[in-house]
Protein backbone atom coordinates (compact mmCIF):
# COMPACT_ATOMS: atom_id res chain seq x y z
CA UNK A 1 0.00 0.00 0.00
CA UNK A 2 1.41 3.28 -0.99
CA UNK A 3 1.91 6.16 1.63
CA UNK A 4 -0.45 8.49 -0.41
CA UNK A 5 -3.45 5.92 0.22
CA UNK A 6 -2.60 5.70 4.09
CA UNK A 7 -2.23 9.96 3.84
CA UNK A 8 -5.26 10.99 2.26
CA UNK A 9 -3.33 14.50 2.48
CA UNK A 10 -0.15 13.28 0.02
CA UNK A 11 -2.31 12.55 -2.71
CA UNK A 12 -2.95 15.87 -2.76
CA UNK A 13 0.55 16.65 -3.10
CA UNK A 14 1.13 14.02 -5.37
CA UNK A 15 -1.97 15.37 -7.47
CA UNK A 16 -0.21 18.88 -7.36
CA UNK A 17 2.98 17.82 -8.37
CA UNK A 18 5.00 19.03 -4.94
CA UNK A 19 6.81 17.22 -3.05
CA UNK A 20 4.58 16.70 1.06
CA UNK A 21 5.88 18.68 3.35
CA UNK A 22 7.90 17.78 6.37
CA UNK A 23 8.80 18.64 9.67
CA UNK A 24 11.84 17.98 11.93
CA UNK A 25 11.59 16.62 15.08
CA UNK A 26 15.11 17.06 16.98
CA UNK A 27 16.71 13.94 18.95
CA UNK A 28 19.07 13.05 20.76
CA UNK A 29 22.55 12.12 19.45
CA UNK A 30 22.57 8.62 21.93
CA UNK A 31 20.34 6.97 23.93
CA UNK A 32 20.39 4.57 27.12
CA UNK A 33 21.88 1.38 26.13
CA UNK A 34 24.35 3.18 23.49
CA UNK A 35 28.25 4.40 24.04
CA UNK A 36 27.84 8.19 25.22
CA UNK A 37 29.04 10.07 21.93
CA UNK A 38 29.90 14.05 21.99
CA UNK A 39 32.06 13.91 18.57
CA UNK A 40 28.93 16.28 17.59
CA UNK A 41 30.07 19.09 20.12
CA UNK A 42 33.02 21.63 18.26
CA UNK A 43 34.11 23.19 20.88
CA UNK A 44 35.76 26.93 19.18
CA UNK A 45 39.12 27.06 18.65
CA UNK A 46 39.02 30.79 18.41
CA UNK A 47 40.04 32.80 21.29
CA UNK A 48 37.61 36.06 21.60
CA UNK A 49 39.24 39.10 22.82
CA UNK A 50 37.75 40.73 25.75
CA UNK A 51 36.29 43.92 24.42
CA UNK A 52 35.31 47.28 25.68
CA UNK A 53 33.11 47.29 28.14
CA UNK A 54 30.72 50.04 25.44
CA UNK A 55 31.54 47.76 22.52
CA UNK A 56 28.49 47.91 20.40
CA UNK A 57 25.74 45.04 19.68
CA UNK A 58 27.63 44.76 16.06
CA UNK A 59 30.78 44.36 17.57
CA UNK A 60 30.11 41.56 19.82
CA UNK A 61 28.35 39.66 17.18
CA UNK A 62 30.91 36.46 17.39
CA UNK A 63 30.34 36.32 21.41
CA UNK A 64 27.36 34.62 21.11
CA UNK A 65 28.71 31.95 18.97
CA UNK A 66 32.24 31.29 20.17
CA UNK A 67 33.32 29.62 23.82
CA UNK A 68 34.89 32.41 26.50
CA UNK A 69 37.56 30.42 27.72
CA UNK A 70 40.40 31.19 30.76
CA UNK A 71 41.60 27.55 31.33
CA UNK A 72 43.03 25.31 28.43
CA UNK A 73 42.83 22.11 28.02
CA UNK A 74 46.26 22.03 29.66
CA UNK A 75 45.01 23.78 33.07
CA UNK A 76 47.09 26.87 32.04
CA UNK A 77 45.55 30.91 31.71
CA UNK A 78 44.72 31.86 28.48
CA UNK A 79 45.18 35.17 28.53
CA UNK A 80 42.34 37.41 27.28
CA UNK A 81 39.66 37.14 29.69
CA UNK A 82 41.67 36.45 32.83
CA UNK A 83 40.57 38.24 35.34
CA UNK A 84 43.96 38.74 37.48
CA UNK A 85 42.44 36.51 40.74
CA UNK A 86 44.76 36.27 43.74
CA UNK A 87 45.33 32.76 44.55
CA UNK A 88 43.49 33.25 47.89
CA UNK A 89 40.35 33.99 45.84
CA UNK A 90 40.53 30.97 43.97
CA UNK A 91 41.08 28.57 46.69
CA UNK A 92 37.56 30.50 48.35
CA UNK A 93 35.91 29.63 45.17
CA UNK A 94 37.08 26.27 45.46
CA UNK A 95 36.40 25.71 48.67
CA UNK A 96 32.93 27.00 48.23
CA UNK A 97 32.33 24.56 45.01
CA UNK A 98 33.37 21.89 46.97
CA UNK A 99 31.38 22.79 49.77
CA UNK A 100 27.98 22.97 47.59
CA UNK A 101 28.86 19.26 46.38
CA UNK A 102 29.26 17.88 49.80
CA UNK A 103 25.69 19.32 50.87
CA UNK A 104 23.84 18.24 48.09
CA UNK A 105 26.03 14.62 48.60
CA UNK A 106 24.36 14.70 52.09
CA UNK A 107 20.96 16.11 51.26
CA UNK A 108 20.33 13.70 48.65
CA UNK A 109 21.36 10.67 51.23
CA UNK A 110 18.83 12.24 53.53
CA UNK A 111 16.02 12.01 50.55
CA UNK A 112 16.86 8.70 49.95
CA UNK A 113 16.47 7.93 53.76
CA UNK A 114 13.07 9.44 53.95
CA UNK A 115 14.41 12.71 55.99
CA UNK A 116 13.05 14.98 53.05
CA UNK A 117 10.30 14.07 50.30
CA UNK A 118 12.94 16.12 47.76
CA UNK A 119 16.19 16.88 46.47
CA UNK A 120 17.63 18.42 43.45
CA UNK A 121 21.59 18.92 42.98
CA UNK A 122 23.65 20.93 41.16
CA UNK A 123 26.63 18.48 40.10
CA UNK A 124 28.85 19.59 37.25
CA UNK A 125 27.94 23.19 37.58
CA UNK A 126 29.05 24.25 40.60
CA UNK A 127 31.37 26.94 39.26
CA UNK A 128 28.23 29.14 37.60
CA UNK A 129 26.77 29.82 41.15
CA UNK A 130 29.89 30.03 42.88
CA UNK A 131 31.70 32.38 40.46
CA UNK A 132 29.07 34.33 39.69
CA UNK A 133 28.14 35.18 43.26
CA UNK A 134 31.95 36.16 44.15
CA UNK A 135 32.01 38.28 40.94
CA UNK A 136 28.62 40.21 41.98
CA UNK A 137 28.40 42.53 44.92
CA UNK A 138 26.94 41.02 48.20
CA UNK A 139 23.87 43.06 48.02
CA UNK A 140 22.97 42.96 44.20
CA UNK A 141 19.97 40.87 44.13
CA UNK A 142 20.21 37.53 42.64
CA UNK A 143 16.68 35.76 40.89
CA UNK A 144 17.64 32.05 40.61
CA UNK A 145 16.07 28.88 39.47
CA UNK A 146 16.67 25.55 41.69
CA UNK A 147 20.19 24.72 40.81
CA UNK A 148 22.00 27.74 42.61
CA UNK A 149 22.43 26.72 46.13
CA UNK A 150 25.83 27.65 45.10
CA UNK A 151 25.20 31.29 45.51
CA UNK A 152 24.12 30.96 49.06
CA UNK A 153 27.15 28.96 50.09
CA UNK A 154 29.60 31.23 48.62
CA UNK A 155 27.65 33.94 49.98
CA UNK A 156 28.17 31.90 53.15
CA UNK A 157 24.48 31.46 54.20
CA UNK A 158 24.24 28.76 57.28
CA UNK A 159 24.03 25.71 56.06
CA UNK A 160 21.54 24.41 59.26
CA UNK A 161 19.23 27.04 57.85
CA UNK A 162 19.24 25.72 54.29
CA UNK A 163 19.11 22.07 56.07
CA UNK A 164 15.79 23.08 57.83
CA UNK A 165 14.07 24.42 54.99
CA UNK A 166 14.89 21.05 52.89
CA UNK A 167 13.57 19.40 56.01
CA UNK A 168 10.05 21.55 57.18
CA UNK A 169 11.60 21.34 60.44
CA UNK A 170 10.66 23.27 63.60
CA UNK A 171 13.39 26.19 62.14
CA UNK A 172 12.21 26.19 58.97
CA UNK A 173 11.48 30.08 58.14
CA UNK A 174 9.65 29.31 55.16
CA UNK A 175 6.71 27.13 57.30
CA UNK A 176 6.64 24.44 54.94
CA UNK A 177 5.25 26.55 52.20
CA UNK A 178 8.06 26.28 49.91
CA UNK A 179 9.23 23.05 48.35
CA UNK A 180 12.61 21.30 49.60
CA UNK A 181 15.55 23.26 47.88
CA UNK A 182 13.04 26.73 47.43
CA UNK A 183 15.00 28.54 48.99
CA UNK A 184 14.47 32.30 50.06
CA UNK A 185 16.95 34.69 52.12
CA UNK A 186 16.28 38.54 51.77
CA UNK A 187 19.65 38.98 53.69
CA UNK A 188 21.74 37.04 51.03
CA UNK A 189 20.08 39.14 47.92
CA UNK A 190 18.53 35.54 47.34
CA UNK A 191 15.17 35.85 46.09
CA UNK A 192 12.48 33.09 46.78
CA UNK A 193 12.90 30.45 43.93
CA UNK A 194 9.51 29.58 42.26
CA UNK A 195 8.74 26.34 40.49
CA UNK A 196 6.88 28.18 37.47
CA UNK A 197 10.39 28.46 35.62
CA UNK A 198 10.85 31.83 33.56
CA UNK A 199 9.02 34.36 36.34
CA UNK A 200 12.29 34.99 37.78
CA UNK A 201 13.64 36.69 34.40
CA UNK A 202 11.04 39.19 34.31
CA UNK A 203 11.03 39.76 37.96
CA UNK A 204 14.83 40.71 37.95
CA UNK A 205 14.34 42.49 34.95
CA UNK A 206 11.44 44.83 37.25
CA UNK A 207 13.64 44.91 40.42
CA UNK A 208 16.72 46.30 38.62
CA UNK A 209 14.79 49.12 36.75
CA UNK A 210 13.45 49.63 39.96
CA UNK A 211 16.41 49.96 41.44
CA UNK A 212 17.46 52.10 38.49
CA UNK A 213 14.42 54.27 39.57
CA UNK A 214 15.74 54.57 42.74
CA UNK A 215 19.42 56.10 42.08
CA UNK A 216 19.87 52.65 44.30
CA UNK A 217 23.42 51.22 43.14
CA UNK A 218 22.38 47.40 43.33
CA UNK A 219 22.49 45.47 40.08
CA UNK A 220 19.78 42.80 39.45
CA UNK A 221 21.42 38.75 37.88
CA UNK A 222 18.67 35.53 37.14
CA UNK A 223 19.37 32.30 36.07
CA UNK A 224 17.05 29.92 34.00
CA UNK A 225 17.89 26.69 31.83
CA UNK A 226 18.17 25.98 28.58
CA UNK A 227 14.29 24.54 28.52
CA UNK A 228 13.24 27.59 29.84
CA UNK A 229 14.37 29.64 27.17
CA UNK A 230 11.18 28.56 25.31
CA UNK A 231 9.12 29.84 27.65
CA UNK A 232 7.04 33.40 27.08
CA UNK A 233 8.29 34.86 30.01
CA UNK A 234 12.16 34.73 28.92
CA UNK A 235 11.07 36.79 25.52
CA UNK A 236 9.15 39.62 27.46
CA UNK A 237 12.11 40.06 29.83
CA UNK A 238 14.60 40.49 27.06
CA UNK A 239 12.35 42.54 25.86
CA UNK A 240 12.06 45.11 28.49
CA UNK A 241 15.86 44.52 29.31
CA UNK A 242 16.76 45.72 25.31
CA UNK A 243 14.13 48.24 25.12
CA UNK A 244 14.92 50.14 28.80
CA UNK A 245 18.81 49.15 28.84
CA UNK A 246 17.78 47.47 31.95
CA UNK A 247 20.91 46.82 34.44
CA UNK A 248 20.30 42.96 34.47
CA UNK A 249 22.50 39.89 34.14
CA UNK A 250 20.56 37.55 32.49
CA UNK A 251 21.91 34.07 32.89
CA UNK A 252 20.95 30.76 30.85
CA UNK A 253 22.55 27.97 31.67
CA UNK A 254 22.71 25.21 29.06
CA UNK A 255 23.76 22.00 30.78
CA UNK A 256 22.19 20.17 27.95
CA UNK A 257 18.98 18.76 29.70
CA UNK A 258 15.44 20.05 30.72
CA UNK A 259 14.46 17.48 33.06
CA UNK A 260 14.46 14.05 29.96
CA UNK A 261 14.51 16.40 26.92
CA UNK A 262 17.67 17.06 25.33
CA UNK A 263 18.54 20.84 24.58
CA UNK A 264 18.24 20.73 21.03
CA UNK A 265 14.05 20.80 21.70
CA UNK A 266 14.12 24.36 22.69
CA UNK A 267 16.44 25.05 19.73
CA UNK A 268 19.58 24.52 20.85
CA UNK A 269 20.73 22.58 17.65
CA UNK A 270 19.84 25.41 15.28
CA UNK A 271 21.87 28.08 16.98
CA UNK A 272 23.32 29.00 20.52
CA UNK A 273 21.26 30.31 23.38
CA UNK A 274 23.41 33.46 23.60
CA UNK A 275 22.32 34.09 20.17
CA UNK A 276 18.78 34.82 21.50
CA UNK A 277 20.11 38.29 22.70
CA UNK A 278 21.15 39.17 18.69
CA UNK A 279 17.75 39.82 17.63
CA UNK A 280 16.59 41.85 20.77
CA UNK A 281 19.87 44.00 20.14
CA UNK A 282 21.26 42.89 23.14
CA UNK A 283 25.37 41.37 23.82
CA UNK A 284 25.23 37.83 24.21
CA UNK A 285 27.98 35.98 25.93
CA UNK A 286 28.75 32.16 25.64
CA UNK A 287 30.68 30.82 28.26
CA UNK A 288 32.40 27.58 29.34
CA UNK A 289 30.51 27.13 32.42
CA UNK A 290 33.11 24.87 34.04
CA UNK A 291 35.52 27.10 33.62
CA UNK A 292 35.47 29.14 37.19
CA UNK A 293 37.69 31.82 35.72
CA UNK A 294 35.58 32.01 32.49
CA UNK A 295 32.39 32.74 34.27
CA UNK A 296 33.98 34.91 36.47
CA UNK A 297 35.63 36.82 33.71
CA UNK A 298 32.37 37.35 32.38
CA UNK A 299 29.82 38.14 34.70
CA UNK A 300 32.56 41.05 35.42
CA UNK A 301 32.58 42.55 32.05
CA UNK A 302 28.58 42.33 31.98
CA UNK A 303 28.63 43.98 35.59
CA UNK A 304 30.67 46.83 34.27
CA UNK A 305 28.55 47.21 31.30
CA UNK A 306 26.03 47.61 33.33
CA UNK A 307 27.04 49.40 36.03
CA UNK A 308 28.25 51.94 32.70
CA UNK A 309 24.76 52.19 32.01
CA UNK A 310 24.99 50.17 28.67
CA UNK A 311 22.14 47.52 29.53
CA UNK A 312 21.87 44.15 29.94
CA UNK A 313 23.78 41.28 28.74
CA UNK A 314 23.19 37.81 28.68
CA UNK A 315 24.78 34.94 29.21
CA UNK A 316 25.01 31.18 28.19
CA UNK A 317 26.73 29.08 30.49
CA UNK A 318 27.64 25.95 28.54
CA UNK A 319 27.75 23.15 30.94
CA UNK A 320 26.42 19.37 31.76
CA UNK A 321 23.94 18.54 34.45
CA UNK A 322 26.05 15.42 35.51
CA UNK A 323 23.43 14.26 38.24
CA UNK A 324 19.38 13.15 37.82
CA UNK A 325 17.46 16.27 37.14
CA UNK A 326 16.08 15.66 40.50
CA UNK A 327 15.49 13.16 43.38
CA UNK A 328 12.17 11.71 40.88
CA UNK A 329 14.15 11.72 38.05
CA UNK A 330 16.32 8.48 36.61
CA UNK A 331 18.89 9.73 33.16
CA UNK A 332 18.80 6.50 32.67
CA UNK A 333 15.92 6.23 31.21
CA UNK A 334 17.17 8.85 28.73
CA UNK A 335 20.81 8.96 28.35
CA UNK A 336 23.64 6.73 28.16
CA UNK A 337 25.76 5.12 31.63
CA UNK A 338 28.26 7.27 32.62
CA UNK A 339 28.25 10.61 29.75
CA UNK A 340 28.51 12.83 32.44
CA UNK A 341 32.19 11.88 33.39
CA UNK A 342 32.67 12.28 29.39
CA UNK A 343 31.39 15.62 28.82
CA UNK A 344 34.05 17.40 26.93
CA UNK A 345 34.59 20.48 29.27
CA UNK A 346 35.14 18.25 32.03
CA UNK A 347 34.43 19.17 35.96
CA UNK A 348 34.24 22.33 37.28
CA UNK A 349 35.85 21.39 40.50
CA UNK A 350 38.79 19.07 38.90
CA UNK A 351 39.60 22.07 36.74
CA UNK A 352 39.97 24.52 39.10
CA UNK A 353 41.98 22.21 41.55
CA UNK A 354 44.51 21.31 38.62
CA UNK A 355 45.21 24.71 38.23
CA UNK A 356 45.70 25.51 41.57
CA UNK A 357 48.32 22.81 41.23
CA UNK A 358 49.84 23.39 38.07
CA UNK A 359 50.74 27.27 39.83
CA UNK A 360 52.19 25.89 42.80
CA UNK A 361 49.44 26.65 45.19
CA UNK A 362 47.92 23.69 46.02
CA UNK A 363 48.05 19.99 45.78
CA UNK A 364 46.34 16.55 46.16
CA UNK A 365 47.13 16.24 50.19
CA UNK A 366 45.86 19.63 50.52
CA UNK A 367 42.17 18.94 48.42
CA UNK A 368 42.05 15.50 50.48
CA UNK A 369 42.14 17.60 53.92
CA UNK A 370 39.67 20.21 52.14
CA UNK A 371 37.48 17.59 51.65
CA UNK A 372 37.80 15.81 54.65
CA UNK A 373 37.32 19.35 56.59
CA UNK A 374 34.07 19.76 54.79
CA UNK A 375 32.63 16.83 55.18
CA UNK A 376 32.95 17.13 58.57
CA UNK A 377 31.15 20.65 58.53
CA UNK A 378 28.10 19.21 56.79
CA UNK A 379 27.95 16.45 59.10
CA UNK A 380 27.80 18.69 61.70
CA UNK A 381 25.23 20.96 59.71
CA UNK A 382 23.36 18.43 59.07
CA UNK A 383 23.11 16.60 62.58
CA UNK A 384 21.70 20.28 64.11
CA UNK A 385 19.25 20.47 61.41
CA UNK A 386 18.29 17.19 61.80
CA UNK A 387 17.82 18.04 66.34
CA UNK A 388 15.01 20.24 64.99
CA UNK A 389 13.22 17.93 63.05
CA UNK A 390 12.89 15.82 59.58
CA UNK A 391 10.15 15.02 57.64
CA UNK A 392 6.47 14.27 59.24
CA UNK A 393 8.35 15.25 62.43
CA UNK A 394 8.52 18.43 64.81
CA UNK A 395 7.30 20.38 61.66
CA UNK A 396 6.03 23.92 61.07
CA UNK A 397 2.07 23.62 62.85
CA UNK A 398 -0.57 24.32 60.84
CA UNK A 399 -1.60 27.26 63.12
CA UNK A 400 0.81 29.25 61.30
CA UNK A 401 -0.71 28.58 57.75
CA UNK A 402 -2.00 32.10 57.45
CA UNK A 403 1.10 33.99 59.01
CA UNK A 404 3.02 36.46 57.13
CA UNK A 405 0.42 36.79 54.51
CA UNK A 406 -2.20 39.49 55.87
CA UNK A 407 -1.21 42.69 58.04
CA UNK A 408 -4.30 41.73 59.60
CA UNK A 409 -5.66 38.40 59.62
CA UNK A 410 -9.55 38.19 57.82
CA UNK A 411 -12.19 37.33 60.26
CA UNK A 412 -13.22 34.43 57.84
CA UNK A 413 -9.81 32.84 58.06
CA UNK A 414 -9.51 33.62 61.78
CA UNK A 415 -12.80 31.38 62.02
CA UNK A 416 -11.46 28.87 59.69
CA UNK A 417 -8.15 28.04 61.83
CA UNK A 418 -10.51 27.79 64.97
CA UNK A 419 -12.61 25.38 63.21
CA UNK A 420 -9.15 22.96 62.78
CA UNK A 421 -8.55 23.73 66.37
CA UNK A 422 -6.09 26.25 66.25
Amino acid sequence: MSSASLNPEASVAADSGHQPLRFYVPEPKCRPGSAPDFSGIQLPTEVLPRPPVDASQDQLHAYAYGLIRVLGDDHKIIDEWNPQLDANVLRKGLRSMLLTRIYDQRMLRAQRTGKTSFYMQCTGEEAIAVAQAMALEPDDMCFPSYRQQGLLIAREWPLVDMMCQVYNNSEDRMKGRQLPVFYSAKKAGFFSISGNLGTQFVQAVGWAMASAYKGDTRLAAAWVGDGTTAEADFHYALTFAAVYRVPVLLNVVNNQWAISSFQGIAGGEVTTFAARAVGYGLPGLRVDGNDFLAVYAATKWAIARARAGMGATVIELYTYRAAAHSSSDDPSGYRPEGEGALWPLGDPIERLKQHLIAIGEWSQEQHDALTSELTEEVKSAGKEAESFGTLGSKGTSPSTMFDDVYKELPQHLRRQRQQLGY
